[in-house]
């Protein structure tokens, strides 16, 4: 076939770039289309966004050859889950992972953004990676291919078009692909604090009747904070100045790392559940945000996007060595079969623990209290849902095995 790539993907997002690094370590002829140059994605500043990497993801990166490029990680040895209320302090029963009850190291790693993003744009300047700054305007797939027209006028042809575009997803959306899904008139507040006592590894969700507030791990005595109120508190919270802000985060943060003073800027993001109905079209293929957004209460947005990719580069790389047309709908569909699933119970999972835990009905405190401590007691699924945290349960693709693709 006369095309200009095998595959093109739109959006040059962490989980683009990612997509692309995974193909074209498999020989695929890949452009990544991207409005942003990478120069500028490369340099951008903190903007409040840490990661929460699963066990699996590390391997993916890893695989990839992007792991030694990062030098500012933080792993995290330790979780611990609380439910009360601000300025009380958190219920007794609480639910503690500990790293050393699973054999493969810490459950994870928190990575910053703005060390994450440069790391994969470097490996990508190495790899044979097409990377043209512009935006796909329009796509038209056939029985053959998909040709994409960006803003420039220009039009490219690949078999594949692969939507990395995020929760608005363009490509998704002139494809026909309906979503499901409602805002939570929930706004995350995202910053990061320097603290005077050490955090020792130990990641903390303390849940709150207005929302969850996770309490991260970053190196040098810094936490990532994702605070969630609802929108309009969230709207005052975030208009106070600097003094006020902390003294409003205080009686939530409690004392138990001592002194704290903000390190970096604050923003905010709103939240919402969105998953499409289908993760692929005619000659398209949808990935990460695109395909489905989840409440941040897990921090396993990320962590499933990897997945994604890491599944959806199997299938194309097995398809190719099968001499299939990897852009056929069979062969896309064994995607969307392997990832629906895990994809939508984990936006049902986080949905259920956000409305269980985000109000203060003293009877479902209660029961949530009884609950966090029953299964701190049970070993085997404490250590089951570390599994399950650390990205090492289901059906896993090669990349997330650490295996070659």
């Amino acid at each position: 076939m006369d095309f200009d790539h095998d595959i093109i993907i739109a959006g040059g997002g962490l989980n683009g770039v990612t997509m692309a690094l995974a193909l074209a370590s498999a020989g695929f002829r890949v452009a990544l289309i991207e409005p942003q140059a990478a120069a500028k994605r490369k340099t951008k500043g903190f903007d409040g966004r840490s990661y929460a990497l699963a066990i699996a993801s590390k391997r993916v990166l890893e695989s990839l050859n992007v792991w030694p490029e990062l030098t500012d990680v933080q792993p995290i040895l330790q979780i611990k889950v609380t439910d009360g209320k601000a300025g009380t302090g958190p219920s007794p029963l609480m639910l503690a992972f500990d790293h050393a009850e699973i054999e493969e190291g810490p459950m994870g790693y928190m990575v910053e953004d703005r060390h994450l993003r440069p790391a994969l744009l470097n490996v990508a300047k190495k790899t044979d990676i097409t990377q043209i700054n512009d935006h796909v305007t329009h796509h038209a797939a056939d029985a053959t291919g998909v040709t994409i027209t960006l803003g420039s006028g220009e039009t490219r042809r690949a078999s594949v078009l692969v939507g990395c575009d995020g929760r608005t997803s363009a490509i998704a959306e002139r494809s026909g692909v309906k979503r499901i899904g409602w805002s939570y008139d929930q706004t995350a507040l995202v910053t990061a604090l320097a603290h005077e006592k050490p955090h020792n590894g130990t990641a903390h969700q303390f849940f709150v009747p207005s929302g969850p507030l996770a309490i991260l791990p970053l190196t040098k005595n810094r936490a990532s904070i994702v605070w969630t109120e609802s929108t309009s508190r969230a709207q005052t919270i975030q208009s106070m100045n600097d003094a006020d802000y902390l003294a409003e985060l205080r009686p939530r943060f409690g004392s138990f790392l001592g002194a704290i003073e903000l390190t970096g800027d604050r923003f905010t993001y709103p939240l919402a559940l969105s998953l499409a109905q289908n993760f692929v079209a005619n000659r398209v293929a949808l990935v990460g945000d695109a395909a489905h957004v989840v409440h941040p209460i897990a921090g396993q947005g990320l962590n499933a996007g990897l997945k994604d990719v890491a599944a959806l580069a199997e299938v194309l790389i097995d398809a190719k060595r099968r001499g299939e047309d990897i852009g056929r709908s069979d062969v896309l569909v064994r995607y969307e079969q392997w990832r629906r699933f895990d994809a939508t119970a984990l936006a049902a999972a986080t949905d259920v623990i956000n409305r269980l835990f985000s109000n203060d009905n003293s009877l479902l405190r209660g029961i949530r209290d009884i609950g966090l401590g029953l299964t701190n007691a049970v070993p085997g699924l404490r250590r089951r849902l570390i599994r399950e945290a650390a990205g090492l349960t289901g059906d896993l693709p090669r990349l997330a095995q650490g295996k070659p693709l």
